[in-house]
């Protein structure tokens, strides 16, 4: 379960990005200010995220999961940004196919073997339309948990 790990703080609602670039410097630097990341981490982002995008494009709603090596991080966290406005990423698996992307999960993960396990528990969630859009309607952090706790819990 990833809703009792959320920390609020590292979520952003209307995020306002020109650029993939922009929302890993802003989602970044807050898991550098709040100690989950070290001051490696929103590079070691954007180098990754060029050699392994992390795009997806679920029912026509782009979601990016982007995340970095654990020498980077000082504690495992999760962000979550719904953006204002798309904005591109390379969908997973190839190098030039675009997704307009509006709702972004950033890994810091510690632990090498829970790596693949939080991209699953993101995956569970992100794979429900309904639950990607009410997470982009969501009015504050408080509420983006809540719907997260709810989807994991099956109600």
């Amino acid at each position: 379960m990833i809703w009792n790990e959320l920390d609020s703080r590292l979520v952003a609602m209307e995020l306002e990005a020109g650029t993939m670039e922009d929302v890993m410097e802003m989602m970044g630097g807050r898991f550098i200010r709040l100690g989950y990341c070290k001051d490696s981490y929103i590079q070691a982002l954007k180098d990754r995220e060029v050699e392994f995008p992390t795009g997806i494009d679920i029912d026509g709603v782009g979601v990016a999961m982007p995340h970095t090596d654990i020498s980077h991080v000082n504690k495992s966290g999760i962000g979550i940004a719904a953006l204002k406005e798309p904005v591109t990423f390379i969908h997973m698996a190839t190098d030039d196919v675009q997704v307009p992307v509006k709702l972004v999960f950033m890994l810091a993960v510690d632990d090498p073997n829970r790596h693949l396990e939080e991209i699953q528990d993101i995956l569970a969630i992100i794979q429900d339309k309904q639950t990607l859009e009410k997470i982009l309607t969501a009015k504050n952090a408080e509420e983006v948990i809540e719907i997260i706790k709810e989807k994991e819990n099956g109600k």
